[in-house]
């Protein structure tokens, strides 16, 4: 049986390549091997060069895992969604959301 994967808009794989780009220049930066990286992180040499494909089937902590490894640039994942401009003014126009019915007894 096949995993089923979400769909990724060509955006979002377009982010994924360069967010994997990144992450091999600040390998090769460092001088680190994929071998040393990989061990670091926990996984293997093929997942490594995935993640550096930014191959969006690979789990966001693992990502998270080769960032850690690279010296601590994990940290910067407490920056995403922090400022959501949108979802502060949908708040602020105070629209409803969707509640549950009560349930009857």
């Amino acid at each position: 049986m096949s995993k089923k994967s979400a769909p990724i808009m060509p955006k979002t794989q377009k982010t994924l390549g360069t967010m994997g780009e990144q992450i091999k220049m600040a390998r090769l930066r460092r001088n680190l091997s994929m071998e040393l990286v990989a061990e670091r992180a926990g996984i293997s040499r093929a997942t490594l060069w995935a993640v550096e494909k930014g191959t969006p089937t690979v789990a966001i902590g693992t990502y998270a895992a080769v960032l850690h490894a690279l010296g601590g640039m994990d940290k910067d994942f407490e920056q995403i969604a922090r400022d959501d401009e949108f979802g502060k003014k949908l708040q602020e126009l105070n629209i409803p959301t969707r509640a549950r019915a009560k349930r009857s007894k």
